[in-house]
């Protein structure tokens, strides 16, 4: 990955800001212990000298004092070769410290972070590219999706939780929103798999049982195996602890193939961490994935009911990668005493999360779906056989969850 030291042409050195200021360890030493000193960088407006933050809905770095606006010179992101990953060995093993380069204060970085809001002044101090440790980011997701939009999606969302407490839905509010960029890797990657499963067809045989025709369900099992080639382009996996995958799902997708280059103006105004997981275990997870895929692509060239085995063996050649940073708003409802997470994608306002769950409204649909499972029992009784009536019963039960 190339040095990206000049895409922060726009950003105030910090070695001048501390030239003007005592040296570091003298004012570190006693309150920060250990913890070293990282070099950050604030955006500056060049028409004010006030602090600039990216503005989601118009793309572009934004002077809150004076209203001037600049173009951000960014291209679009660029697959890294896989055997990068190899020497990836963590982020920062501890907490850091970063001088505020607008106030000159100290703050306290949490070991995975890299862009933080300074307490004192507001401003958005950024880690320089080149003190970040090891593999670091080489491709954003800006975003596209206002805070305050992205509000108005979480109220939307809340009112068409069904099973919550028509209270809640009503009357939630978002709290402490902010926007995040959440790290994560996308994988590209062509395989050549080898397969052989064992399938099963369905078929009814008719037999007189005590006087009665009734019809029997039996399996007739058929091998398949063959070759099978596939390609596969941004797998996306999180590798963050403040998100999970099955959430990350849900909010897709993110666009990744349109991400831009890594630049610190996309940061500028909002949080952002470094990955948590190394690539190579973000890989080992992306191969879970691929191999899903695999076997649904396979299964879908046959006609089944059932699968008794399935065993896939696969290479993979051409692994490239993009450690990217993903616009994701975060925040929480209160209902009573609990607090309720959710997650909004900053590209387009896709909301995921939990709400509280009304034990009245649940078991009136279960009942409800009971009542209808029984009649269609009866139904099928009436106008079948037994054992199709028993057969549509579990597996309607199970479907719904109620039996």
């Amino acid at each position: 990955m190339r040095d990206n030291s000049d895409l922060f042409d726009d950003i105030v050195p910090s070695d001048a800001a501390k030239a003007e200021q005592p040296a570091p360890q003298s004012e570190a030493s006693g309150q920060w212990g250990e913890n070293p000193e990282n070099r950050t960088s604030v955006m500056k407006c060049p028409s004010c000298g006030a602090d600039m933050i990216y503005d989601a809905e118009s793309g572009k770095l934004l002077c809150e004092h004076c209203g001037t606006q600049k173009e951000i010179a960014g291209k679009t992101s660029e697959e890294l070769d896989f055997e990068r990953l190899l020497t990836d060995k963590g982020g920062w093993k501890e907490s850091h410290v970063f001088r505020c380069e607008n106030c000159g204060a100290q703050e306290v970085l949490d070991k995975n972070e890299i862009a933080k809001q300074c307490p004192f002044c507001g401003a958005t101090n950024i880690v320089e590219t080149s003190e970040l440790p090891d593999i670091r980011p080489n491709a954003v997701v800006p975003f596209r999706v206002a805070l305050k939009d992205a509000a108005s999606a979480v109220k939307t969302w809340v009112r068409k939780r069904l099973f919550a407490p028509q209270k809640f839905r009503k009357s939630a509010k978002p709290e402490k929103m902010q926007g995040v960029y959440m790290p994560a890797f996308s994988f590209d990657s062509q395989t050549y798999s080898y397969y052989t499963a064992v399938l099963g067809k369905h078929y009814y045989v008719t037999r007189r049982v005590n006087g009665r025709t009734v019809q029997e369900r039996r399996t007739r099992y058929f091998t398949v195996s063959g070759n099978f080639d596939m390609f596969f382009d941004d797998v996306l996996i999180q590798a963050s602890g403040s998100i999970d995958q099955k959430s990350l799902n849900k909010l897709q997708p993110f666009q990744t193939n349109d991400s831009r280059e890594y630049t610190g103006a996309y940061l500028s105004g909002y949080t952002a961490t470094q990955n948590s997981k190394s690539g190579l275990e973000c890989w080992e997870e992306a191969k879970d994935v691929i191999a899903g895929r695999l076997r649904s692509a396979i299964l879908s060239r046959y006609v089944y009911d059932e699968v008794s085995s399935f065993r896939i063996s696969t290479q993979y050649a051409g692994i490239t990668f993009k450690y990217i940073l993903l616009p994701v708003y975060v925040g929480h409802c209160k209902w009573h005493t609990k607090i309720y997470n959710f997650f909004v994608n900053g590209l387009n306002g896709k909301v995921t999360g939990k709400a509280p769950v009304s034990p009245l409204k649940v078991i009136i649909t279960i009942l409800i779906a009971a009542g209808v499972l029984v009649g269609l029992y009866f139904l099928f009784r009436l106008y079948g056989s037994d054992a199709d009536a028993a057969e549509y019963l579990a597996i309607a039960g199970k479907t719904c969850g109620i039996l």
